[in-house]
């Protein structure tokens, strides 16, 4: 009879896609690098009673040094299975879209994330170094440019504020 393989241990993180706005109404997408050398996102474990969000606030926040991230929302979860020191894992990870105004990135060093580039989304699609991220890449993409277009196309509150006090 052949060896039964055991049900994966389940593992749950989650991480952050970063985007800023440009003044041509395009977007930028943060990319790291982490210690194998490989372009992704900000991710991690959850940490006691955390909710996915919050992890992905506090990973996003702690591994890019950037501390006014707004969140958007979330963008899907992916997982995948792997083998690590014997264990088979089933991981989910949790996405979710953040903006910053800041550009100004301060890699986390002690653990790992030796680089980090702000790209078009384009760009961001040919660096990074695994598939599943591109799905969720590609719908980061979509929200952003929803986002950036609705703000675009929204007068400032001073004209609105003004308008409505001629009318009245």
């Amino acid at each position: 009879m052949g060896k039964r393989r055991r049900k994966p241990d389940r593992e749950v993180s989650a991480g952050g896609i970063v985007f800023r706005r440009q003044e041509d109404l395009s977007a930028r997408f943060l990319l790291i690098r982490d210690p194998y050398q490989h372009w992704g996102f900000p991710k991690g474990h959850l940490e006691g009673e955390e909710t996915p969000a919050e992890t992905a606030l506090r990973e996003t926040a702690e591994e890019t040094g950037l501390s006014d991230l707004q969140l958007h929302g979330p963008i899907r979860i992916i997982d995948w299975q792997f083998r690590f020191r014997g264990r088979y894992i089933h991981k989910f990870c949790h996405f979710f879209l953040f903006e910053s105004p800041a550009a100004e990135v301060v890699p986390q060093a002690d653990e790992g994330i030796t680089d980090h580039r702000w790209l078009t989304l384009e760009e961001a699609f040919e660096q990074l170094s695994y598939d599943n991220a591109r799905t969720v890449l590609k719908r980061a993409g979509d929200m952003a440019r929803t986002l950036v277009a609705v703000g675009a196309g929204r007068p400032p509150r001073e004209e609105v504020e003004a308008a409505g006090r001629t009318e009245s």
